[in-house]
């Protein structure tokens, strides 16, 4: 099993270096749109990099763009960022292409290219740590995990998802090990990524628990003040910039279920009622719409207070039935991105006996759409 775990690493390197080129590097994982190019600040504009022709720029596009920039001392890289506020707060992983780069643009641009790519390859380290080398199971729990949809996406178009991923694996692991302020330290960095990385804090809550009817209350404001520090810090940084505005655009929530509904009913309506059942093998949204359907039920159907995996798969399974129909939207949209750890909790708590094989193939029909949108 450990050959074909090699293997496997060895397809996702082929895959990715077929991105590589000699004038732009790996620039091509980040979506540039050539018809966008005058909202790119001077300082990308003077940096090689790829365009793609007749396509609309991505995410990926703009935290690159504050990677060489992350302090915004430079007017443009604000006034040509799209919802520049939003994207500010999210600084963690362009400031880590900032660091790893020395600060020279060519070399931010490159490792902000390559940050998902490394991500990957430490998460596939850190699962062979917990899962059995010798085990079939194991095996398919490893590759599922890895070959998601989701994560999958987060290194094809360099977004923010898949450091997200690792920086929650992290601190759950601190969780498992007892070790409540470490994983909240985790957890209050990781929120400089994405603000819903807050929800991670869920880990804390099978050792909060366990401190029994009487908590130690110095221990609870220490995980809260490093949960909430590291944000409140730098929002006060951007205040200073934006003011008022600093806080506009948060996460695209609404009402619960209404989007989700509404994505269901797209897929049987526009899927299986119009074309037949035999169409929704070709539609990436409805194949990841009935993994991620399994998994929060996987999830939530077989609760495990106790573990902080289990809480941390928990939240993140209710906030896809609250996201908003804007992240629904798209072929497969940036829901399962958005709830990654959901999908990590679902396959490393999966049952054992036979009833892991039903769950296991439902749950993660959305590895097809992942290799496809890696190989397009």
């Amino acid at each position: 099993m450990l050959v074909a775990r090699v293997a496997l690493v060895i397809v996702f390197v082929v895959l990715v270096a077929r991105y590589y080129d000699p004038a732009t590097g790996f620039t091509s994982l980040i979506v540039f749109s050539e018809r966008d190019h005058e909202f790119e600040s001077q300082t990308l504009q003077r940096t090689a990099h790829f365009h793609y022709p007749g396509t609309a720029a991505y995410d990926g596009q703009f935290y690159a763009q504050l990677a060489m920039d992350p302090f915004l001392r430079e007017p443009d890289t604000d006034m040509l960022m799209d919802m520049a506020p939003f994207r500010a707060r999210r600084v963690l992983f362009s400031m880590t292409a900032y660091c790893l780069g020395f600060g020279r643009p060519n070399w931010i641009l490159q490792v902000y290219s390559l940050q998902n790519v490394l991500v990957w390859l430490l998460l596939a380290w850190w699962l062979a740590r917990r899962l059995p080398t010798d085990d079939v199971r194991g095996l398919l729990v490893w590759a599922a995990c890895l070959f998601t949809q989701g994560l999958l996406a987060s290194v094809r178009v360099a977004v923010l998802d898949g450091p997200s991923l690792l920086l929650i694996a992290l601190a759950v692991t601190a969780a498992e090990k007892g070790h409540i302020k470490t994983a909240a330290a985790i957890v209050g960095v990781a929120v400089l990524g994405r603000e819903t990385n807050l929800l991670a804090a869920a880990a804390l809550l099978p050792l909060i628990l366990a401190m029994g009817r009487r908590p130690r209350w110095w221990a609870l404001v220490a995980c809260s003040l490093l949960l909430v520090l590291p944000e409140l810090l730098w929002l006060d940084y951007l205040r200073s910039i934006y003011r008022s505005t600093v806080l506009a655009h948060g996460p695209s929530l609404g009402l619960p279920l209404v989007a989700f509904a509404a994505q269901w009913d797209r897929v049987i309506h526009g899927t299986f009622l119009t074309f037949g059942p035999s169409a929704i093998w070709r539609n990436p949204s409805a194949l990841v719409l009935i993994s991620l359907t399994v998994q929060a039920a996987g999830i939530l159907l077989r609760p495990n207070i106790k573990s902080p995996l289990w809480c941390t798969g928990a939240v993140f399974a209710v906030l896809m039935l609250l996201v908003s129909d804007h992240v629904w939207g798209g072929e497969p949209g940036a829901t399962a991105r958005v709830v990654l750890p959901m999908t990590l909790a679902f396959n490393l708590t999966l049952p054992r006996g036979r009833a892991f094989w039903p769950w296991w193939l439902a749950g993660n029909l959305a590895v097809i759409p992942g290799v496809k949108a890696l190989l397009s």
